[in-house]
């Protein structure tokens, strides 16, 4: 049954392939084409390879960095790496990082969700550990195992040497769902504070990224949040701040990464805004950013040429797009990767895949 699920799988792909120049994208008459953007400029939410080994992982791989995907934006969760107490399973991630590694695409790991010893609250999404040190050594074991001077590699010379620069520290702190005593900026800079330390003694040329935070009516606002951040002196703790822009088009998702730029340079701060999550949903509850099929390829489509032609003024380090493919609803009720997905759960291609494939296609010919 596996095999024939992914002989169906490969048709359809190929299938999605022919259908690409449907979308097919152009640059603007009389405008030089802009350089093409890095490799991991373009990343991607895919619960699906994370979670399913084997040849579904590969083939999905494959066909993400056929597009031009560079990037996988994955949690690394702590509860269920830090077994016991000092006791780190690490045999699941080695696996998707060898993965990853072959089919040239590179990590953004989240650093969250400890285990109960360590704070972590049963039930809830995620509680911050009560010694906030205690994420910093997590993160000092992962750049042990995955940096540049990591174990991983030494061990496993056949794989593609990929370290992961690049550390994501939490999710969404200005929402409850992901710090329940109440979203606190003072708070989230000192957890910040005390994971940026371990990790960059062990990689000193590490990328410290702050968690994506979100512009949302159920947590603290971004015109608040970060500037609280810097108030706490967080600047000198992170190298890229993450937003996670969500907005009902791609314009709004822009005009969302330009509001906190504009936030940035009243506190004179250069570094550049990861977009680390952003997406449509085809169908489901009602929200902003509920659009349909064509709304959701149409959305997809423009954000490949917006960010592109924002990077460089608003110094964008890349766009994460939430996700690649439909999955369970948590509750009826439930909008987070449901119907966001490129494919619909059966592993349909959905409109909206054939948009990124041709915006990505054009975007990546430039340069």
């Amino acid at each position: 049954m596996r095999r024939l699920a992914v002989v169906i799988f490969v048709i359809v792909l190929l299938a999605a392939a022919a259908a690409t120049s449907a979308y097919a994208a152009k640059p603007p008459a009389g405008k030089p084409p802009a350089a093409a953007p890095p490799r991991d400029f373009f990343g991607m939410v895919s619960e699906d390879a994370f979670q399913v080994i084997g040849d579904y992982r590969q083939m999905t791989l494959a066909t993400q960095a056929s597009l031009g995907v560079g990037l996988l934006r994955q949690t690394f969760d702590w509860s269920k790496i830090e077994v016991a107490p000092g006791n780190y399973d690490l045999s699941w991630y080695d696996q998707f990082v060898a993965d990853t590694a072959r089919a040239g695409i590179a990590i953004l790991p989240i650093l969250c969700r400890p285990p109960a010893f360590r704070g972590g609250v049963p039930g809830t999404l995620t509680y911050p550990p009560t010694n906030y040190a205690d994420l910093g050594d997590f993160g000092a074991v992962l750049v042990r195992r995955y940096g540049p001077n990591g174990t991983f590699w030494t061990q496993n010379p056949t794989v593609p040497r990929m370290p992961i620069r690049a550390w994501q520290i939490w999710n969404e702190p200005n929402l409850k769902a992901y710090w329940p005593r109440g979203p606190n900026p003072k708070q989230y800079a000192q957890l910040l504070k005390a994971a940026a330390g371990p990790i960059e003694a062990a990689d000193p040329s590490a990328e410290i990224v702050t968690a994506g935070m979100p512009e949302s009516k159920v947590g603290v606002p971004l015109k608040k949040f970060i500037p609280g951040l810097y108030k706490a002196g967080a600047k000198k703790w992170f190298d890229t701040l993450a937003i996670n822009p969500y907005g009902h088009t791609a314009s709004r998702v822009i005009k969302n990464l330009a509001a906190a730029r504009r936030i940035m340079r009243r506190y004179h701060d250069k570094a550049p805004i990861w977009a680390t999550e952003v997406g449509w949903s085809d169908a489901g509850p009602p929200s902003a950013e509920m659009v349909g099929p064509q709304g959701q390829a149409t959305q997809v489509g423009n954000l490949v040429g917006a960010v592109l032609r924002a990077r460089t003024r608003l110094n964008l380090r890349g766009v994460v797009y939430f996700g690649w493919r439909d999955a369970q609803p948590y509750s009826d009720k439930d909008f987070w990767g449901l119907h966001t997905g490129l494919l619909t759960l059966d592993g349909q291609p959905k409109p909206a895949y054939y948009a990124l494939q041709a915006s990505l296609a054009a975007a990546l010919r430039r340069g």
